[in-house]
């Protein structure tokens, strides 16, 4: 018989000091990176966003300081190349404190025993607003292929668990939302054209949930009304008068995408356009969910293309925006 040559080989771990001798000087450097740093959101599924490095809490610093992409919600990052001990843990705990942070992520060469129980058991005993991930970073390589790293998730928030601690405590109809909302990011993950624009956020006991558009300065929402049993989706621009005008501006133009009647809105602050389709019941009506969702999907798409089609300008005064909060 022929004997089959395979052309194989054998993967090899690097050393972490080998390719980040200083913890705060390289690797965190490194992490801090836009693509790194993804790597990372990707592991634990949280789309992160940096604030700064070597941020202040009190008289010491956390690594790295970020945030959800798609909520806002506070992230500290603590590294640690080498295996877990008690002084970091009651670090990440002071820096989340410090921060006020909802999310911590502690990243690690090797997670002791003790230490992934804690983690544990600080994810059983905090409530849905807060998640603890452990996650242990690898680096290996093929032959001789540059070294390419590997996040592990070793801790992390059951969601499923807080989910059911969170729906005990509400009334009837915020836990409709809650079951609505747990339907679409169910659904919106199912879609590869929806995920190619959008990132589903965690289901909530709000009548909304956010679609970020890549920019602060605005973002779509997806909308139910349970009292009068509708379904919608919104261009909501928080405080920027000049985009939610230049919006209403142009509603003929959304309307014309979607199929629905514009009803703009100028408050305050927040400004842009809100649309509505009746005839759409939310309670004891979860066979129906389904649909209501693809549609809202579709509707989320439509909309979108709308920004980009008006967006060079909307997109350009988002980034000055932004570059001119970047410099106070």
């Amino acid at each position: 018989m022929k004997t089959v040559r395979y052309n194989l080989d054998k993967l090899k771990q690097i050393d972490l000091r080998d390719v980040w001798p200083h913890e705060a000087l390289d690797f965190t450097k490194w992490l801090s990176e836009e693509p790194n740093l993804a790597m990372l959101g990707s592991a634990i599924g949280i789309e992160l966003e940096l604030i700064e490095t070597e941020s202040s809490v009190g008289l010491f610093n956390v690594d790295i300081y970020a945030q959800e992409a798609s909520t806002g919600r506070r992230v500290v990052i603590e590294n640690q190349l080498e295996d877990t001990n008690h002084d970091h843990l009651g670090k990440v705990i002071t820096y989340a404190a410090g921060k006020g942070a909802e999310v911590v992520v502690w990243v690690v060469a090797r997670a002791r025993d003790e230490h992934r129980q804690a983690i544990e058991w600080l994810n059983q005993h905090t409530d849905n607003d807060f998640g603890f991930f452990l996650v242990e970073i690898e680096l290996w390589s093929i032959g001789d292929s540059l070294p390419a790293p590997r996040f592990n998730v070793v801790e992390q928030p059951n969601e499923w668990t807080k989910a059911i601690k969170l729906n005990e405590g509400l009334s009837a109809t915020g836990r409709t939302k809650l079951s609505y909302w747990t339907k679409y990011r169910e659904i919106a993950q199912a879609s590869p054209e929806f995920l190619k624009v959008f990132s589903p956020q965690k289901p909530s006991k709000d009548h909304w949930t956010t679609l970020r558009c890549g920019t602060s300065a605005y973002h779509i929402a997806l909308l139910i009304d349970t009292l009068h049993g509708r379904i919608g989706i919104e261009f909501y621009v928080p405080d920027d008068k000049e985009i939610g005008h230049k919006a209403i501006e142009n509603a003929v133009l959304f309307e014309e995408e979607l199929g629905l009647t514009a009803k703009p809105f100028d408050a305050k602050k927040a400004s842009g356009l809100r649309f509505y389709k009746d005839g759409c019941k939310i309670k004891d009506n979860e066979e129906a969910w389904g649909g209501f969702i693809e549609q809202q999907l579709r509707w989320a798409l439509e909309m979108k293309r709308v920004i980009d089609e008006l967006g060079h300008w909307v997109c350009l005064r988002a980034r000055a925006c932004q570059s001119m909060l970047r410099g106070r």
